[in-house]
Formats: C-alpha cells, sequence, structure tokens
C-alpha cells in the first residue's frame, strides 16, 4: 500500500470513494439517513472539496492505484465554528441541520482553542477504508502519517469530532485523548424525544484531542 497526498486530479475519485463508504456508514448520517450508499450529498461534498484544497489531506492506494483510504484533514480556527454554524442554519435539509447542529454545539461547549490557548488546529475530518482493505491498519497508518504533517506544518494541537466507536480507537491508540463527549441518547427535542437514534455500538461523540511538542 502507498501513502500520498491528495492533489487535485484524485478530488473526484476521493469523492466516489466516500459515496461508496463513508457517506453510508459514518454513525450519524447513518442515523440521519443522510444519503445512501453510492449517492452524493451536495452541502457534504463542498465540505469535502473544501478540505481538500487545504492540501493536508491523504490517501492510501494499491499497486493498481485504486483508492483504499482516505484521511481527510483540514485548518481550523476558533471563529471557525461560529461561522459554520450560521452556515448550516441555512441549509434546507433538516437532516443535515441534525447532525452539524450536535457538532457545533459540542465543539462551542468544549472550547478546545481557549482550553489549550491555541490559535489554529489541524482537524481530521474524515477518516475511512474501503471495506475490501478493511483489517488492514489502514486507518491507523493514515492518522499517523497525517500527525507527521502537522508537525511539519508546525501544528501544536490537532483535533478530531470521532463520531463512532472505531474512530474513537484507532485515534486513541495513536496517543489522541477525550477533551468531552457527549451520549447520544441525550440529544433529544423539546419532548425528551431523540433527534438522532445512532445504532449500536456507537454511543457518543467524543471531542478528541492531540498536542504535538
Amino acid at each position: 500500500m502507498e501513502y500520498k497526498l491528495i492533489t487535485e486530479p484524485r478530488y473526484d475519485d476521493i469523492i466516489r470513494h466516500l459515496r461508496d463508504n463513508f457517506f453510508a456508514d459514518e454513525p450519524l448520517n447513518k442515523a440521519a439517513s443522510l444519503c445512501q450508499r453510492g449517492e452524493g450529498h451536495r452541502e457534504l461534498e463542498q465540505l469535502c472539496y473544501e478540505t481538500l484544497k487545504d492540501n493536508l489531506s491523504l490517501m492510501a492506494v494499491n499497486e493498481r492505484n485504486d483508492i483504499a483510504g482516505v484521511c481527510l484533514n483540514g485548518v481550523v480556527y476558533p471563529n471557525d465554528i461560529v461561522d459554520f454554524q450560521e452556515r448550516v442554519e441555512l441549509s434546507e435539509d433538516e437532516r443535515f441541520k441534525k447532525i452539524f447542529r450536535l457538532l457545533n454545539a459540542h465543539n462551542l461547549k468544549a472550547s478546545i482553542f481557549g482550553h489549550f490557548n491555541v490559535d489554529r488546529a489541524f482537524e481530521v475530518r474524515m477518516l475511512s477504508v474501503d471495506g475490501r482493505f478493511r483489517g488492514q491498519g489502514i486507518a491507523k497508518e493514515l492518522v499517523q502519517r497525517s500527525e507527521q504533517i502537522a508537525r511539519d506544518f508546525e501544528f501544536k494541537l490537532m483535533k478530531a469530532d470521532a463520531t463512532g466507536i472505531f474512530s474513537q480507537k484507532i485515534l486513541k491508540s495513536s496517543g489522541f485523548k477525550v477533551l468531552s463527549e457527549f451520549y447520544y441518547d441525550k440529544y433529544t427535542d423539546e419532548f425528551g424525544k431523540p433527534l438522532l437514534l445512532v445504532e449500536a455500538p456507537h454511543i457518543k461523540l467524543q471531542l478528541l484531542y492531540k498536542l504535538l511538542e
């Protein structure tokens, strides 16, 4: 397996990989029925393209240059969370809003920038491995190589909103720690009805971090 920075000629291939894997498998997307396997989602894909343009993302490819896995990484600044919150409210897709309202609220409450007194963070945003290549350690290798990129660009902090138990385990095995967590069954409407019925074993959202010396 070869690990490479994702460049613009592969952007559309990356989106196709995500449509076939991450978009359908990610626990919150699945709970919200955001999209079916192989389907796209305009706003989600827009976020992906914006992240790819930060030029920090990695892909794993096999000898035939097929994409086995990807790690989409971006830069996040303190004001980005509030700005994105406003952007989410402009969406006409209530499913998309449910997901990102939760993520935004959790980030605002955790206040990671104030907690660590930094002015930017390297964010691991999407970690995805094609089902045909799982169990080979690709995800962990992508995370570890992403950390090296963060160090090369002199980031002091890495963060991730880990929504599922598998990404949480992979990140923790790479030295990430829990800053805050939120159980999905606590995400309810005014009548106490859960807004997202996330399937077990995914029971909570964790904001994970790693300080880089």
